[in-house]
């Protein structure tokens, strides 16, 4: 086995024994020359669950010196000629001395320019459409379109350094599309028509190599981790909940600007940390080093009709993943992302956890799967059995036919010793939505609802308001702009005769 072979055997596997060998091991992991980005990828990635997951702090001080290495490795092999284009996957891009090129959106590309202003350029190389630029700057460049209407190839680069006088082009650039006289909305919808590629060259702290949030205590794995098998859901879901504390505007912000670091880092945008409302949000300790930071949206970026949080979650201070939740009544559409590099460390328990914070905190009892989730036109869900983990935690496909098909392959398990459903089997299996209903007298009420029923409702209708639809909203309308929207989700519960109008549109 190579030295690699061996990290990869042990980072499960906790002991005395198991830690000392895992030490020798990172110790010698400082004399290896890597020659390939391969190998690159698969070292960092074990050096990032060792350090989230690690046997002793021996581990963790040999980790963070390792991770410190890696601007160097890359260097190295750069100078080497080594194809690195490998490093850009979204998989395993934000490794640090790498940068990440894309068209990110107009909001994200604004609070990038706030914090990391010299760390980012315009990647002209990839650029496609001058055309673009023809419709938009001249709203900000006088006489551009004396130039562009009539003239070909005119030059747009040679505009822009006039007009900028020194300034940073994308610096200069935002500030005058931040500076229209325009709402936030169509600011984006001018800025994004542009497709302007964006490189990010960031600091060792914004990287999935040193991204971490202070802890205050370590938690070292001394034993086996917590397997799928000895996870009930519905014990954990009516378990006590954790001590949430809110954070201060200050420290609201700084998560939020740490859950944006982490997805953008990764070619991820989430609408809940892009938006979030910083004087909301909260901090929950879930145990084993597990933080979960909870926030939800501010009245001006809320959805229409749903309540909508996100939690960004860590893992003895490095990111691991987040959670997005989608609530209407007692029912939220819940989805869970672990990144891929973490995906053998506990994720029943720390879904099942996540879950209890969140039945706790909104009061929401049915838990919702999108499709995509378990492998609908995903292949990532399929190769990584994803349909299995929701359906072994106690979850069940909406759609009848499928759950036939379910109760068929649960049969061959039972009968068939060794048997594997196959990928063929697993995407027809995913073409349902999963639910898992804590409230068993409700069983059944949202299995054919959807949202996206009541706004084809509406345009079918030609109604322009959801309250033309539902006239019985007006009840609860006010409680949306509450400073939090788990108010709305309180006033909604209290209105039996509107969550059955609902249901009954939706589905």
């Amino acid at each position: 086995m190579t030295l690699l072979d061996q990290l990869e055997q042990l980072k499960t596997q906790f002991g005395p024994k198991e830690a000392q060998r895992v030490q020798t091991l990172l110790e010698r992991v400082s004399r290896l020359t890597i020659r390939d980005a391969e190998t690159l990828i698969r070292l960092h990635e074990l050096l990032l669950f060792l350090r989230a997951y690690p046997h002793n702090p021996a581990v963790v001080r040999l980790t963070e010196a390792q991770l410190h290495t890696f601007a160097g490795r890359v260097a190295a092999l750069r100078e080497r000629g080594v194809d690195l284009s490998v490093l850009e996957h979204p998989d395993v891009s934000g490794i640090d001395g790498t940068s990440l090129t894309d068209t990110f959106s107009f909001f994200i590309v604004r609070w990038l320019v706030q914090h990391y202003p010299a760390q980012l350029s315009i990647y002209w190389d990839w650029f496609e459409s001058e055309n673009r630029l023809a419709e938009t700057w001249p709203r900000f460049m006088p006489l551009l379109e004396e130039d562009a209407n009539v003239e070909a190839n005119v030059p747009y680069r040679e505009w822009l350094a006039a007009a900028r006088d020194g300034e940073a082009e994308l610096t200069w650039l935002v500030e005058r599309f931040d500076g229209l006289a325009l709402p936030d909305k169509q600011k984006a919808e001018l800025y994004d028509s542009q497709q302007l590629y964006v490189t990010w060259t960031p600091r060792y702290a914004s990287t999935r190599t040193g991204k971490r949030i202070t802890m205050r205590n370590v938690f070292y794995h001394r034993g086996p981790l917590i397997q799928r098998r000895e996870i009930s859901l519905r014990a954990e879901l009516t378990a006590p909940p954790p001590k949430l504390r809110k954070l201060s505007l200050g420290d609201g912000d700084r998560a939020l600007d740490l859950a944006r670091e982490a997805s953008t880092i990764r070619y991820r945008e989430l609408y809940g940390f892009t938006h979030g409302d910083p004087a909301h949000v909260y901090e929950a300790d879930l145990g084993r080093g597990v933080q979960l930071m909870l926030n939800g949206l501010p009245a001006e970026k809320r959805l229409p009709l749903r309540a909508y949080h996100a939690a960004m979650i860590y893992k003895n201070g490095v990111p691991i993943g987040y959670f997005e939740g989608i609530s209407l009544f007692e029912r939220m559409e819940s989805g869970f992302n672990l990144y891929y590099t973490f995906r053998e460390g506990e994720t029943a328990w720390l879904y099942a956890r996540i879950l209890n914070v969140m039945h706790h905190v909104l009061g929401v009892t049915s838990f919702a799967i999108d499709p995509y989730q378990v492998g609908h036109e995903n292949e990532e869900g399929i190769e990584s059995g994803a349909f299995w983990f929701y359906r072994k935690l106690g979850f069940r496909p909406t759609k009848r036919d499928v759950l036939r098909l379910v109760e068929k392959e649960e049969e061959n398990i039972a009968r068939r010793a060794g048997y594997r459903t196959s990928a063929r089997t697993l995407r027809k299996l995913a073409h349902s939505p999963m639910i898992f209903e804590l409230e068993q007298n409700r069983a059944g009420d949202w299995d054919r609802f959807h949202v996206r029923k009541l706004g084809l409702r509406m345009q079918r209708r030609k109604l322009g308001s959801v309250f033309e639809l539902v006239p019985e909203l007006k009840r609860v309308a006010d409680a949306k702009n509450a400073a939090e929207e788990v108010t709305y989700l309180q006033a909604m519960r209290r209105h039996e005769r509107l969550r059955a109008t609902l249901i009954a549109l939706g589905s």
